[in-house]
């Protein structure tokens, strides 16, 4: 404990002083049996380690630690003394000075810096306190070695200041404290306490919300907030938004005891009294709703904040209309939207075709002269004019037009998702978002609708064609070869189709083969596509048309069936016998079979042998018209050939009759003939000839006879006399179709041999002429398509393929197109009227049918816009000019629009803003009807261009070749401003008018005339004056001040207010640069402050012209004091009541003495006591009243202003928060003022008839304070 005391850890901390240890300690005494651990051997070498660094420099056992300290202390004192000595033998020399402040800072650089080292305890600082320690030497160093003054004196004049005041001159010559004048407490005295219970408050809708009514939320809650009241009443006034009528609603007690009882199951809801409370109050009707009385407990009317009104609208309701539930492939679905709200209005909808869904929306759907004020601000804010008319708030119907081109089959669904208003209103239709409704209202037909959209049938020939008939036997029925199909994959099964076609007997077909007359029409129904139809007539059928339930179908190539009888087949014979050449005996029967009908042919004959009672049955199957059997039995005797029955191709087992179907063997000569290069069919036109080359055989001259069968018809020719080895045969003209045999009957040679011939040849007569014409597209032959769009015409050709069409375009020019298939398709691409002129076949030529040689084709128009015609727009070479407006008001414009809706417009908005640069802006704008209003730019002043680029619509894209640019223009002016050429400047006057006076210089910006306001403000003045100036038409104008307007002194010049010929103002804030103006008078002294009458504690002021110094005789309480003036500025405080006059006045530059006449009144402060001068206290009920007494002091009368206050707690001193300020006038020395509202009443300023005073803190306006208006 005998160590030197430790100061605390920290900067100028000491350590201890080192002790020196007895070896006969405890610490170190030895313990037998204690084995040290390793840590406590670490911890030994580690102290043993860091002693010595703690030791002095000079060891304790030499010097102790106080005896260094003492040595220390005598070096720097010894030093100090010489710093001394050095300063006080200092001459004036500045090289002399500088080696003595260098020498300083090295001697105590070395000093400081070197005692850390001796390790002296309480001696050793941390390099902090050192670096402090060395600057403040060599401050001190400064300041002696160059003999800097130090202001001393003025520090104690600032000290004595800050203790006692400043003080002023007063009126009597002497010096005097103004807070002892300006501030005395005992001219108020008093305050009045009142207590009463809190008022309480009523809002309507506080959190500004939207509500709408419909059938699944047929009630709306109406929140009204209550604040530290208990209603016992409540009216609500509603007005119709339709007729506008009023209707007050009522609100009894029970009626809100309900509503605090339902309003208590919230979480929200507190139980404290001076709480806020929401009560909500059930409405049914839409209106606008207005909170008009609320009544309390004490039969009070309670404050009522007005906040916007709360709107309740019809909540918004969208529908389809009513289409077709079946629709065809390629028609239009053409429905309409049917919207009721409060526009503007927005749709969501979804198209979904075999599942596969599209979402879309319409927009901005309003009225086209519609005008909202929901449009200008946020709507998620929902702040709705404080304003009586509803007109632009009632429900709207507006229909929405919708056009899709049904161009796939399957089912479409158009769906309502969501309908807005524009309050914020939402309805959602589709089940994902049910779960935000109130209740899930139940889909109905009128918010969507299913479209079947089915396929078109087809319908075509197949297998018979009117080139290739079908032959049935008489009286027998076939099937009509009908091959059903569709626009889609393949044919509409299990669906019933409706056949239409034309029949024409065979008897009545004209040449060609063609319909003649009226065919007869008929019309079948057909259950199943497996169903064919049953003919039975001959004559050719046409197919005319194919229908199901729904839709009208398309008839394809073949469309023609011919339907043929052919004649029964008959049997004709001829015998020759055939002998032997060398014995001449007869050898067999060659018999020639002449034959009707269809080939093939099958023919039956019996062989009867003489004496046999048995008979053979043979057939012979004939392939051609002719055949020939050759009858040489084996053995001898007597046949006789009966030929019983018949068939051909269509009849089977005919029976043969007559003598001549019996018949014997005969002989038959050897010649021949044959046709070269036969083929098994040779086709021909209609009305022409064929040719057939003959080769012959045997001796000539020959004889050829030849027969051509037709239709059950047999014409023989012949040829005579033919040479050579080979013959021509012709035909004549074939004028019927069908198919025709010419067979080689016999030849005859140059002997008189005559041959029997079975060669022959077909040919296939073509019954018709190949045919073109246009097919019809969704049954017309002709279309409206895109502009631009490549289109493909439906063309029926009959014939063989390929086909060689020729048709002429819209421009007249002739094109040939090689078609492939009888129903193919001609692409084309201009609009215009097409017309078939010729066709031919891979075989014949062919020809147009007129009624369907033509198809025209239409353009759907591209969209269009325009602007409205207005007045405010008008065209400038070409471009769209605007009228101005000024910077910040709101502008717009319409555009209309023509076209398929909705129409998409893109445009750039280009602004050349007067201040600074604004990159383009590209906007999109959507217009779901006809018509919209585009909001235009006004915020910043400059050019702006709204340059419309692109416009598309539902069935365009945009086109640059199509629409022409539109550009519109618009000048935002700016606001006017004003501001002094020079500002900052003194411009000097005389008190008096003189030629040469200075003018100010203004300049201004805008479009003239302008109008400028001018605010002077004179040195001492609170209230300044106006100066108007009208009519400017420069943009430069000098400011000439009336003198009427000067005052002595200097008068600060501001700029307040500007407007231009555009109605556009701009007001200057008091941050705009300002001119001073100087009004001088040599020698002349005129005060600063136009009234006479001053109250204690003022300062009179008077300003001064001259030459300084003024002396300034006057007289106060009639003795004459003289007063001396150093400035243009003579002010003295007006320390106590009295009369004040200036007599004369003197300056610096001229003895002549100016006889003035200024005379001033000083007049006392007004007092007040409130409540006899002391704090009382009082409560009252809500409701009632207190009297407060208030006694004046001064000259009547008094006005004078007082505060209520929140109470404090009882007994403390000052005042809480101030809630209300009023003043009172007063024409007698006393008044009482009744008070129903609870507060610490008290006086804070008071005024008489020339005199004011103000509490300190307070600003007063009158006299005596200096100020004129009232205010914390």
């Amino acid at each position: 404990m005998d160590g030197t005391p430790r100061a605390r850890s920290g900067i100028g901390a000491f350590p201890a002083t080192p002790q020196r240890r007895s070896p006969y300690s405890a610490a170190s005494s030895f313990q037998r049996n204690a084995i040290p651990s390793l840590d406590t051997l670490k911890s030994t070498v580690q102290q043993a380690t860091q002693q010595p660094s703690n030791e002095p420099l000079i060891p304790t056992e030499w010097i102790d630690a106080p005896t260094q300290r003492f040595y220390a202390c005598a070096v720097y004192l010894a030093l100090f003394s010489w710093r001394a000595w050095d300063w006080n033998t200092l001459q004036d020399s500045e090289e002399q000075s500088l080696w003595l402040f260098m020498k300083w800072v090295f001697i105590d650089g070395t000093f400081l810096f070197g005692l850390p080292a001796m390790r002296i305890p309480w001696l050793e600082w941390d390099s902090v306190v050192m670096l402090l320690l060395f600057l403040a030497h060599s401050v001190l160093d400064a300041v002696m070695m160059f003999q800097l003054p130090i202001p001393i004196g003025a520090g104690f004049a600032m000290v004595g200041r800050g203790i006692w005041g400043a003080y002023e001159m007063a009126v009597n010559e002497r010096n005097v404290n103004p807070q002892t004048v300006l501030f005395n407490d005992s001219l108020i005295l008093g305050r009045q306490i009142i207590h009463i219970l809190p008022e309480g408050s009523a809002v309507l809708n506080t959190d500004r919300e939207a509500f709408c009514i419909d059938v699944t939320r047929p009630e709306v809650r109406l929140p009204i907030t209550i604040n530290s009241t208990n209603p016992t009443s409540i009216d609500l006034l509603r007005i119709d938004l339709d007729t506008q009528a009023n209707e007050t609603i009522h609100i009894s007690k029970s009626q809100i005891k309900k509503m605090h009882k339902d309003a208590a199951r919230l979480l929200t809801y507190s139980d404290k009294p001076n709480e806020p409370k929401t009560l909500y109050h059930t409405v049914r009707k839409p209106g606008l709703y207005v909170l008009q009385k609320v009544i309390d407990e004490s039969n009070l009317e309670v404050s009522r904040k007005r906040l916007a009104h709360t709107v309740v609208v019809p909540c918004p309701k969208a529908s389809i209309k009513q289409i077709s539930a079946n629709k065809c492939k390629g028609e239009l679905v053409n429905a309409e939207f049917e919207v009721i709200g409060t526009p503007p209005l927005r749709v969501k909808y979804r198209r979904t075709v075999n599942q596969v869904i599209t979402e879309t929306s319409s927009e901005s759907i309003q009225p086209a002269d519609f005008f909202s004020p929901l449009a200008k601000q946020d709507q998620s804010a929902l702040v709705v004019p404080n304003r009586v008319d509803t007109e632009w708030a009632r429900a709207r119907m507006m229909h929405v037009p919708l056009t899709e081109h049904l161009g796939t089959a399957g089912n479409w669904v158009l769906s309502i998702d969501e309908v807005q208003d524009g309050f914020g209103n939402k309805v959602t239709y589709s089940e994902r978002d049910q779960e935000k409704q109130e209740k899930r209202p139940a889909k109905s037909p009128h918010l969507h609708q299913v479209v079947t959209v089915h396929e078109r049938p087809t319908v075509q020939l197949e297998g018979c064609t009117s080139q290739q008939p079908l032959k049935i036997a008489k009286g027998k029925a076939a099937e009509l070869p009908i091959r059903f199909g569709s626009t889609g994959r393949g044919p509409i099964k299990d669906v019933a189709h409706i056949l239409e076609y034309i029949f024409t007997p065979d008897a009545s077909l004209s040449p060609a083969g063609d319909h003649t007359g009226e065919p007869q029409r008929r019309t079948i129904p057909v259950k199943n596509i497996s169903e064919q139809p049953q003919i039975k007539s001959p004559g050719l059928y046409t197919l005319q048309g194919v229908s199901t339930e729904f839709c009208q179908g398309e008839v394809l190539e073949p469309a023609s069936c011919l339907l043929q009888n052919p004649p029964e087949p008959g049997l004709s014979i001829a015998t020759e016998a055939i002998a032997d050449k060398c014995a001449g005996s007869p050898i067999g029967l060659r018999v020639d079979l002449d034959l009707v009908g269809t080939p093939p042919f099958e023919v039956t004959y019996k062989m009867f042998k003489g004496g046999e009672r048995h008979h053979m049955t043979l057939k012979e199957r004939v392939n051609g018209h002719r055949g020939q059997m050759t009858l040489t039995p084996r053995h001898a005797g007597h046949y006789t050939y009966e030929f019983s029955e018949i068939s051909d191709a269509v009849y089977k087992q005919q029976s043969l009759s007559g003598s001549g179907m019996r018949i014997e063997q005969d002989v038959k000569p050897s010649a021949s003939a044959n046709f070269v290069n036969m083929q098994d069919k040779q086709i021909s036109c209609i009305d022409e000839a064929v040719s057939f080359d003959v080769a012959l055989q045997g001796e000539g001259p020959f004889k050829i006879e030849y027969e051509i069968q037709h239709a059950g018809r047999r014409e023989k020719y012949s040829i005579d006399n033919v040479e050579g080895g080979s013959a021509r045969l012709s035909t004549p003209m074939l004028s019927d179709g069908g198919e025709y045999i010419v067979a080689l009957a016999t030849i005859t040679d140059g002997l008189g041999c005559k041959e029997f011939l079975k060669d022959e040849a077909r040919i296939s007569v073509r019954h018709q002429k190949p045919k073109a014409g246009f097919g019809a597209i969704e049954g017309q032959r002709s279309i409206e398509t895109l502009e631009g769009k490549k289109t493909d015409l439906p063309i029926r050709l009959s014939g063989e393929a390929p086909w060689d069409v020729e048709y002429v375009n819209p421009e007249g020019r002739t094109q040939h197109f090689r078609a492939q298939r009888p129903n193919d398709r001609i692409t084309v691409s201009q609009p215009g009227s097409y017309e078939l002129r010729g066709v031919r076949d891979a075989i014949c030529p062919g020809e147009i049918d007129v009624p369907t040689s033509k198809f025209d084709i239409s353009t759907t128009s591209r969209p269009q816009m325009r602007l409205a015609a207005s007045s405010s727009v008008q065209e400038h070479g070409g471009v769209f000019e605007k009228h101005e407006v000024c910077e910040g008001e709101e502008d717009a414009v319409e555009l209309l629009f023509k076209g398929a809706p909705p129409y998409l417009v893109q445009y750039v908005q280009r602004g050349k803003p007067l201040r600074g640069t604004v990159a383009p802006k590209h906007k999109d704008l959507r217009a779901a009807l006809n018509v919209a209003s585009l909001r235009l730019d006004t915020a910043q002043a400059g050019t702006y261009n709204y340059d419309f680029e692109q416009l598309g619509d539902s069935n365009y894209d945009h086109s640059a070749r199509h629409f022409t640019p539109l550009t519109l223009r618009q000048t935002i002016q700016p606001k006017p401003t004003a501001s002094f050429k020079n500002p900052g400047k003194t411009y000097s006057f005389c008190s008096t008018e003189s030629a040469g006076e200075e003018v100010i210089p203004i300049s201004l910006t805008g479009s003239p005339p302008f109008t400028l306001e001018v605010e002077i403000k004179h040195l001492g003045s609170i209230k300044p004056e106006t100066v108007v100036l009208s009519d400017i038409q420069g943009t430069t104008t000098s400011l000439r001040i009336p003198h009427n307007n000067l005052h002595l002194g200097k008068s600060s010049i501001a700029l307040r207010r500007v407007s231009d010929s555009l109605s556009c103002h701009r007001t200057l804030d008091s941050s705009t640069p300002r001119v001073q103006i100087s009004v001088h008078d040599a020698p002349a002294i005129k005060s600063l402050e136009t009234q006479a009458d001053y109250c204690v504690g003022d300062r009179l002021n008077f300003a001064l012209t001259g030459v300084a110094p003024f002396n300034v005789l006057y007289t106060f309480d009639n003795a004459a004091r003289k007063a001396s003036a150093s400035s243009a500025t003579f002010r003295r405080l007006a320390e106590k009541p009295g009369t004040f006059s200036i007599t004369s006045l003197t300056d610096a530059a001229s003895s002549c003495n100016t006889n003035i006449n200024i005379t001033k009144f000083i007049h006392p402060l007004p007092s007040v006591r409130v409540s006899r001068g002391k704090e009382s206290y009082i409560d009252i009920h809500e409701g009632s009243e207190a009297e407060i007494l208030f006694e004046f002091g001064g000259t009547p009368p008094f006005e004078f202003t007082y505060t209520r206050s929140s109470n404090s707690v009882k007994g403390a001193k000052g005042s809480g928060t101030v809630l209300d300020m009023k003043s009172e006038v007063s024409e007698e020395y006393s008044m009482r003022i009744a008070a129903h509202e609870e507060g610490t009443y008290e006086v804070v300023a008071i005024k008489d008839r020339y005199c004011s005073y103000a509490r300190p803190g307070v600003k007063v306006g009158g006299k005596g304070g200096g100020q004129k208006m009232l205010g914390y």
